[in-house]
């Protein structure tokens, strides 16, 4: 809370570049905790900083910390990533409104199959599975929404 006993407004933006550091260690924190299922040594801060290269990346913000990112590669309107810290809030849903907004209303994703958490979150939302395949052992669901 604030100091008039206010609750802090959650902000959706884009990262500024000094925030790039604080979003890959979040991505490590929140892949190890939630993807068991691949080794920990997988979760390398360099894969994600090499990728935002690319993505534009948004970042849920309140009382200055931030709270989640969302990666949206634009040439293919594809959610490259959407990683949260605290789960329960609606962050992760205020992040993927904000993409799909910025990506124009249609977007796609892939979803890992053993990551069935995100796969109810996902359709909650709207999206529909549309496709699956597998990419290094690692078998993934595509969800598309507009």
């Amino acid at each position: 809370m604030d100091d008039a006993g206010l609750t802090p407004v959650l902000g959706v933006r884009h990262a500024r570049p000094d925030e790039l550091s604080a979003c890959a260690d979040l991505y490590v924190r929140v892949l190890s905790d939630t993807f068991t299922w691949i080794p920990k040594d997988r979760h390398r801060a360099e894969d994600f900083l090499r990728a935002a290269r690319d993505e534009d990346i948004f970042v849920a913000v309140e009382a200055g910390r931030i709270l989640g990112l969302a990666a949206l590669y634009r040439p293919q309107a594809f959610l490259h990533s959407l990683y949260v810290a605290e789960r329960g809030r609606g962050i992760g849903k205020a992040l993927l409104d904000h993409v799909v907004a910025a990506a124009g209303g249609r977007l796609s994703l892939k979803c890992q199959t053993a990551n069935l958490g995100a796969q109810a979150f996902y359709v909650r939302e709207g999206f529909r599975c549309t496709e699956a395949g597998e990419d290094g052992g690692v078998a993934w669901l595509r969800f598309v929404i507009g």
